[in-house]
């Protein structure tokens, strides 16, 4: 296995984000505008129930720089305090989103906004003030937070509760006890909020994906609830799940939470609860003074939590996502003093290194080739539900079950949702910051001091309590480019094992071996620039074998209509004219800093472009190919016997911001060659080509074997001229990832251009079509040079000519499209194309946009099929499915357009109508 002979240069600059609702302004994002100088006057006032066992999130904050209040902090802290001039925040919010959704800033996703926003007035602290009423303080009260970054000074009406000390770190949780300061009334909580530092503090950071925020998003991004309770709290309710693999016909459920004495007198307390229907439990626990115990119920002493024929939870694709719920109530003098609540599902996740070494999952029994992608939050780490929920339905959509979050840890609902979705998830440490300081080989972060260790075992013990019980989240990955030292990576173990964390256990996710959980089972070889599509295909450095954490050949260039939302015309005709020339919208760093790798490569391949159309439509073809070729690679080789491919995710599945790199889609939500080539690759029953043997392969993503298929390829010319027809019939695949090689193309074809089409097709045993798949290939192929790898991409000393597409007629597509609106708020577009040419050239990689009437993309939408190629005579009929409010009101249009398709408009309201290209 090839070493990089340094680690991966991330930019170790930073930020962190959560999610912009695609179709709303920067300034929208929080709420309304500001309106007045009172800040504080529309800052809600959070109501706080009496009952016991209730949490409530705080509503909202009024926020301000330290540098423009001299007020005493008792004062500030105080109820009735006049924070006039202060800055409305929502109850998870950055300082700078909640500057950018008061209109204070411009648009710092377009051009080079961001660099305008002044780093100087994120280098204090800046104060969090939020009010809240409680009716009677009979109850208990706390505050129960976590998400502070850099760290905290606590107060509650007017007295400290809490120093930056004590409250340092963005996943430690924290639990104060404030029953003695709280009042009937309004009560007040304010957060001197210190500054953050990735490289110093434990907290989050950006790397090389975006520009980072002027103010390191130091903030509260999560909730911080108000607690109330009786005598006796409970905390710490979890599931143990023990399920009968591979029979799955039965599961053992062990219950465990943590009964605390409250009072500084005995106590005896009546801990009952259920499971569905049919598991009831109850123990009394005698507790001393300030006494805590965990009280524990398991199949041996509750029958009922020994279950048969479970309802087991699956990833998509390959079974449901059943989830059960747990009830706790702890009582004392036949009075509820607290409850907890906890959903969990039951399953099993296995992750043992294989004979070479590489990692691989199975999930109840089943072993499956991981298919995901690296997650980014929005830049400013504003959280959006339907915004989260539309991206990982683009990840099932595109046939992913894995995505992977290198720190940047999402709230509570983003794992319900991938619970909900069956969607994998792979959480841990982030590379290039404090995270990894104290890592021999690292060079990213400031060495760790004393008061660092408990913050990192404090924050791992947060976060394992928090995942265990989510049947999504699969492993942790408690290293990111290095594994941990022997001092930390046991202290990470300690605070795992306490938690009872059910899931393997990774050190790195590159090759790196810790001195107690031994090798990863991982490789972060690259590539992160652009390398050809054949690279995939080669067993060593980043191609198809072994699992791959990170990995893409880089730049992924947005569509036109989202460049044309990010960039000026100034910054538009750049990039398709200078190479060389820093692009802002890449990287900030100076290794991915310009598009010259993939810029040449593109002229290279396909001709220099003739202006930024040219460059975008050439862009969306290449990166089709490219990203195809990567999961097919994986695919295929995902069951071979010797050094099978166990896992890849693609760097990255989406961007926190306007990106040129790094992304199956943009932050807009649209969809180009990247997303399409992704969606094709990952067909549950697809045909493919393989570039490294010209073998045509089938591969069998679902659980069920096929058989009686016939697979055909065809060679053509790029006028269209057909050279080579074969055809294979009783074609039978196994389920599970498994692949058959009915068919090889010969090395030479007699009358082939240089360039030219594999049009690849598959019939089940009753004629019907069940894949299609279209390549441009040539017959001089691209030549790498691996002697020259280097840690981010492998050179190409010549370039594959397809320069043969550019001569391909212009071919006319006809389109029809109709409109119905569903009763659950989706409306679908049904499109008919035809290939309307009277000679013989295809049409290729024909895009169809859904667009309302000012011809902007109505995002996000979801295509039946999409970039398809047609010959001559041939039709098809797709389907968008999407938000009808996400028209605004407008009647929905079609817009066609093609490699050698000339762009055409047609509505596509409820009549049908029809227009021809060309």
């Amino acid at each position: 296995m090839f070493h990089h002979p340094a680690p991966r240069r991330r930019s170790a600059t930073a930020a962190v984000a959560l999610c912009l609702l695609c179709t709303l302004s920067t300034s929208a994002w929080a709420g309304s505008r500001s309106a007045g100088p009172d800040a504080a006057a529309r800052v809600p006032v959070t109501p706080v129930p009496a009952t016991a066992g209730s949490t409530t999130a705080l509503s909202g904050y009024a926020i301000q720089s330290t540098a423009k209040v001299t007020d005493a902090a008792s004062d500030v802290s105080s109820p009735g305090y006049p924070a006039s001039g202060w800055y409305p925040a929502g109850s998870r919010s950055t300082v700078l989103a909640a500057l950018l959704a008061d209109g204070k800033y411009a648009d710092p996703f377009f051009s080079t906004n961001q660099q305008k926003i002044p780093k100087a007035d994120f280098q204090v602290p800046w104060w969090y003030r939020s009010d809240f009423t409680v009716a009677d303080t009979t109850e208990r009260s706390y505050l129960d937070f976590s998400g502070v970054i850099s760290a905290a000074d606590v107060y509650v009406n007017g007295r400290q509760v809490a120093t930056a000390a004590d409250v340092v770190g963005a996943y430690t949780r924290h639990e104060l006890d404030i029953t003695s300061l709280v009042r009937s009334g309004t009560n007040t909580v304010a957060f001197r909020i210190r500054p953050n530092t990735p490289n110093k503090n434990l907290t989050m950071g950006w790397l090389d994906w975006l520009q980072p925020p002027p103010d390191q998003n130091m903030g509260i991004v999560r909730d911080v609830l108000v607690r109330r309770g009786g005598p006796v709290a409970l905390r710490d309710a979890h599931v143990v799940t023990d399920l009968a693999v591979p029979s799955l016909a039965s599961a053992d459920l062990t219950v465990k939470a943590q009964a605390r004495n409250e009072t500084s007198a005995p106590v005896t307390a009546t801990v009952s609860g259920s499971i569905g229907p049919d598991a009831s439990f109850s123990k009394t626990v005698s507790l001393a003074a300030h006494e805590t115990k965990t009280v524990t119920f398991s199949p041996t002493d509750t029958p009922g939590l020994r279950l048969s024929a479970p309802k087991v939870w699956w990833p998509a694709g390959m079974g449901g996502q059943p989830l059960y719920g747990l009830d706790l109530t702890a009582s004392v003098g036949g009075s509820a003093s607290d409850t907890a609540h906890e959903h969990f599902g039951i399953r099993e996740v296995k992750a043992p290194l294989n004979s070479d070494g590489a990692r691989q999952y199975s999930v109840n029994g089943r072993r499956l080739l991981i298919k995901g992608g690296g997650w980014s939050p929005d830049e400013f780490l504003r959280w959006d539900r339907r915004y989260v929920e539309d991206r990982l339905k683009y990840a099932l959509d595109l046939g992913l079950n894995t995505i992977r979050l290198e720190g940047h840890l999402e709230p509570d609902e983003f794992f319900d949702l991938a619970d909900r979705y069956g969607f994998l998830t792979l959480p841990g440490w982030e590379c290039c910051d404090k995270w990894e300081g104290n890592v021999n080989g690292s060079e990213a972060g400031d060495k760790w001091t004393a008061a660092d260790y408990p913050v990192a075992k404090g924050s791992m013990a947060a976060e394992a309590a928090r995942l265990r019980d989510h049947p999504s989240v699969i492993s942790f990955l408690i290293g990111s480019d290095f594994a941990p030292d022997a001092t930390i990576e046991k202290n990470y173990l300690d605070a795992l094992d306490a938690a009872d964390w059910p899931n393997p256990v990774v050190a790195a996710a590159s090759d790196k071996s810790s001195p107690i959980s031994g090798s990863s089972g991982m490789k972060m070889t690259g590539p992160y620039d652009w390398i050809p599509p054949n690279y995939w295909y080669a067993k060593r450095e980043g191609g198809a074998t072994g699992f791959n954490s990170e990995t893409s050949a880089g730049p992924d260039i947005p569509t036109l209509d989202t460049l044309r939302r990010m960039m000026s015309p100034a910054e538009l005709d750049t990039l398709w004219k200078s190479p060389t020339t820093k692009q802002y919208h890449r990287s900030p760093s100076s290794t991915f800093g310009t598009l010259k790798l993939y810029d040449d490569a593109l002229a290279g391949r396909y001709g220099a472009p003739s202006g930024l159309t040219d460059y975008v439509r050439k862009a969306q073809l290449a990166q089709y190919e490219n990203v195809r070729a990567q999961y097919e690679a994986y695919g295929r080789n995902a069951t071979d016997s010797a050094q099978p491919a166990t896992g890849v995710v693609y760097w990255m599945f989406n961007s926190g911001w306007t990106s040129l790199h790094w992304q199956l889609m943009d932050r807009y939500l649209d969809q180009g060659g990247a997303y399409f080539g992704a969606r094709k690759a990952n067909e549950p029953l697809h045909i493919q080509y393989s570039y490294d043997t010209r073998s045509i392969v089938v591969v069998n993503n679902r659980h069920a074997s096929a058989s009686g298929l016939t697979a055909r390829v065809t060679l053509f010319n790029t006028d269209g001229s057909q050279k080579y027809d074969r055809t294979a019939t009783g074609v039978d695949v196994d389920g599970d990832g498994a692949h058959s090689t009915p068919l090889t193309v010969p090395s030479s074809v007699s009358g082939l251009s240089t360039t030219y089409l594999a049009r690849l097709v598959l019939t089940d045993a009753g004629g019907k079509e069940v894949s299609r798949n279209v390549y441009w290939l040539s017959t001089k192929s691209d030549t790498l040079d691996w002697a020259k790898t280097d840690w981010y991409y492998t050179p190409t000393t010549s370039y594959a000519d397809l320069k043969g597409l550019n001569s391909m007629a212009q071919v006319p597509v006809s389109a029809t499209a109709t409109t119905s609106a569903g009763t659950d708020g989706a409306s679908t577009t049904t499109v008919t194309l035809r290939n309307t040419g009277t000679g013989k050239t295809p049409s290729l990689l024909t895009d169809v946009h859904l667009v309302d009437a000012a011809g902007k993309p109505v995002l996000p939408v979801r295509w039946s099929d999409n970039q398809v190629s047609l010959w001559p005579g041939e039709s098809t009929t797709v389907t968008a499915t999407y938000r009808t409010a996400d028209l605004h009101g407008s009647a929905p249009r079609v817009r066609v357009s093609g490699w050698n398709t000339p762009e055409t408009t047609v509505p596509a309201a409820g009549t049908r109508s029809t227009r021809h290209g060309g």
